[in-house]
């Protein structure tokens, strides 16, 4: 396992790079030691200007040309699930990040130390904390404190794609559905209200619920209501008197959060409902110019997110984005989690094309 006192190696292939990132053990919130080397291995090159805040750290050519782009990806991983340390087999790279989405990372980290001349002025961003509540977003915290640091014309999040580009992301809205009772005795439970019981009515409107799918530019998003959690009882021997059920609302980018949550409390009609985390979709953009040549520059055809990425993000603040990395996005956050070693080498060659052409 890497130590966080050894330095990374820029020089190295993207697939030895990503072993190495991933032997980084980088949960959440703990993501300083992966933090240090990456500024400390991005130091080292003279055509980039390094920057940190916190444990994110942002480099940036200076050539002077007319456009800027913007390639950002997250260091930290949800919990490891006994995959750390890597292991290879065959052409896959087994581990905790692989996919979702140290492969992208050591991509991002490869052009930056090897494309010295590039065709426009390049960004390269390094964040924190974003798979966790959106609060503690390390992009959204560089967006509030330094948004001169992520100026551009457009952005690519290196998140889980399949080597395929996908536009848009799909908006993300999670809330608590409080259900109430009385307490009382299990024995005379004719003197309380059973909250859990409740919560039957509740799932049943899950059940019954349609999805949407829904088009645009294009591609097809399809949306999803599901609960997610429930909390309630007190004792084996006590009618409960409180229930909670936390559902999640994915929502297709033609619905604004406020559309969202107004469509979330129609279908709770007469439940109390509390916003527990909200983020915004963010439409596909690929008619945009700049989308245009880069789906030209890497090829394939494009598909719509499936899931909420800091895309969002960069298209609030008039940035067209796209997701494209060599993460495979079914196996994000899953114990057998792993990357191909051939799509990490697809993915750089058609973006160091892109940016030499």
């Amino acid at each position: 396992m890497s130590s966080p006192n050894q330095p990374l190696d820029l020089t190295v292939d993207g697939g030895t790079l990503t072993a190495r990132l991933v032997d980084f053990p980088s949960v959440s919130g703990e993501e300083t030691a992966l933090a240090d080397a990456v500024e400390a291995a991005l130091r080292a090159y003279p055509h980039l200007t390094v920057d940190r805040f916190g444990n994110n750290v942002v480099a940036r050519t200076h050539l002077g040309r007319s456009q800027r782009v913007v390639l950002a990806g997250h260091l930290d991983t949800v919990p490891i699930a006994d995959n750390v340390p890597s292991h290879v087999e065959g052409d896959l790279l087994h581990g905790c990040g692989t996919s979702d989405m140290k492969s992208g990372v050591a991509v991002q980290l490869r052009l930056a130390a090897t494309v010295v001349e590039p065709n426009h002025d390049v960004t390269y961003v390094f964040y924190d904390c974003e798979e966790v509540e959106a609060e503690r977003n390390g992009l959204g915290h560089l967006f509030a404190t330094h948004p001169d640091w992520l100026a551009g014309d457009f952005a690519v999040l290196m998140e889980p794609s399949g080597a395929v580009v996908e536009g848009g992301c799909q908006g993300s809205l999670r809330a608590d559905i409080t259900l109430t009772g009385v307490r009382a005795h299990a024995a005379r439970s004719w003197l309380g209200d059973n909250a859990i019981h409740k919560a039957a009515e509740v799932l049943r409107r899950l059940v019954d619920y349609t999805p949407r799918r829904v088009v645009i530019d294009g591609l097809e998003y399809r949306e999803g209501l599901n609960a997610t959690r429930i909390d309630g009882g007190v004792a084996g021997n006590v009618i409960p008197d409180e229930c909670r059920i936390h559902v999640a609302f994915r929502f297709a980018p033609d619905r604004s959060l406020e559309q969202a949550e107004d469509h979330l409390r129609e279908v709770f009609d007469g439940y109390q409902l509390d916003i527990a985390d909200a983020s915004p979709a963010a439409l596909p953009g690929l008619s945009q110019p700049a989308a245009q040549a880069f789906l030209a520059a890497v090829g394939g055809e494009p598909r719509a997110k499936f899931g909420w990425t800091d895309v969002a993000r960069f298209s609030a603040h008039g940035v067209p984005a796209v997701n494209y990395g060599p993460g495979d996005p079914n196996l994000a956050h899953k114990r057998e989690e792993h990357c191909s070693l051939s799509a990490i080498a697809e993915v750089e060659e058609r973006l160091r094309a892109w940016l030499t052409a």
